[in-house]
């Protein structure tokens, strides 16, 4: 074999199709749109739109409201933290503050800021600065011995369960 002799399987490509090039190829002149009106033109954009029925997004119920200003948290569990810190990825020694999480890669962005919630197991002696926690981790925290500073103002997150 050699490399000029090399093929695909019959059938695995097929040309793409060019309309408008002339009476022979079959889609030539109109180009498979039909004789005039609205989807013969260009630029015409008839999303959504569903023949006259209702269209979709109208027969759906609106409900709610996606507050603006709401804040979004980065989430880490205990029992990530604990793998990070088994890792080597963490110092247990040192506070633990949400600038070293990001540097060591378990969270990946702050966003407005990081809580701490208490699903998984911590063994480690931790001092933590934290914009929030919920119940079950302070507690889960104060029970290995460590201690848990959150942020306090309008930003902080409640600790709540």
């Amino acid at each position: 074999m050699k490399l000029n002799e090399l093929h695909d399987n019959p059938g695995a490509t097929k040309a793409r199709k060019r309309v408008g090039r002339g009476p022979g190829s079959g889609i030539g002149k109109t180009g498979g749109r039909g004789i005039k009106g609205q989807k013969s033109r260009s630029g015409v954009a008839l999303n959504a739109y569903e023949g006259g029925q209702m269209p979709l997004y109208r027969r759906l119920p609106k409900r709610g409201f996606t507050k603006p200003n709401r804040l979004s948290f980065a989430v880490i569990n205990l029992g990530n933290l604990q793998a990070f810190i088994d890792a080597g990825k963490l110092d247990a020694g040192a506070e633990i503050t949400e600038d070293a999480l990001v540097a060591s890669g378990l969270v990946r962005r702050k966003l407005d800021g990081v809580r701490l919630l208490g699903k998984g197991e911590l063994t480690a002696k931790v001092a933590l600065n934290l914009t929030g926690a919920s119940k079950s981790a302070v507690a889960a925290v104060e029970k290995a011995g460590g201690s848990i500073a959150l942020k306090a103002g309008p930003e902080a997150a409640p600790a709540t369960e």
